[in-house]
């Protein structure tokens, strides 16, 4: 008997986007059946309690912070895999199936590579280095697989990072396992990149890698997002 898969989506205001994720995770699954939904809701005002709701999947009222709604998911799934997937990313076909090879093969923690919503050459090349096995290449839009177990044993993510908290909470599972990317793609929006520009938020991202790499704290990371993305 295949393990089950509780599917962990942390959600602030989604209402434009959990309906088709909801739908998409159904409908694309080999097996619907053997999966859990979990839909962390982080105090919307938009629809999205009620869209959730309606697509019979579970809302889970949490405080906002991505990092804590995600723990949060984990502490209330039942399932032996956990996959993290943010509302606006779309996983391949038969995700389920793929992600259940994998831990049939040994692999414990993982994710997909990814491509983005659109033709644009620049966020093309950098969705091309979701392939690349390398903590510099990871983060959350690629969405994220890995057993109950070694995400407990692995500390879970820290909530005192309101950004990053993928990142860094992969960056830890590769120092303890063999990470596997799995030759499949998850499609996410790149709807920040139209609203503030492609080269700006990609400069900025990749500053927040720098700055991270060279020491810079979760608080320093936010208020660093805060001023030049989120402004």
């Amino acid at each position: 008997m295949n393990p089950k898969i509780s599917i962990i989506i942390p959600v602030l205001n989604e209402a434009g986007f959990i309906g088709t994720l909801l739908h998409h995770l159904k409908e694309n699954a080999k097996d619907s059946g053997a999966l859990e939904l979990l839909v962390v809701d982080g105090g919307s005002t938009d629809d999205t309690v009620q869209i959730v709701i309606a697509q019979a999947a579970k809302v889970i009222p949490s405080e906002t912070g991505r990092a804590k709604q995600m723990n949060l998911g984990a502490q209330n799934a039942t399932g032996e895999i956990l996959y993290f997937i943010h509302a606006d990313t779309l996983p391949p076909k038969h995700y389920d199936q793929y992600i259940l090879e994998a831990h049939r093969q040994g692999y414990t923690a993982g994710c997909f590579r990814m491509r983005f919503d659109t033709n644009n050459w620049f966020l093309r090349f950098f969705a091309w280095l979701s392939r690349v096995n390398h903590t510099l290449c990871r983060g959350g839009d690629q969405s994220l697989f890995v057993t109950k177990e070694l995400f407990e044993n692995t500390g879970r993510f820290n909530e005192d990072y309101l950004i990053y908290e993928d990142s860094e909470f992969i960056r830890r599972l590769y120092k303890t396992m063999k990470f596997r990317i799995l030759p499949y793609y998850v499609i996410t929006s790149a709807r920040k990149y139209r609203q503030k520009g492609w080269l700006k938020v990609q400069f900025h991202f990749g500053m927040i890698h720098l700055k991270n790499y060279l020491g810079a704290g979760p608080k320093d990371l936010f208020q660093y997002y805060k001023k030049n993305i989120l402004t």
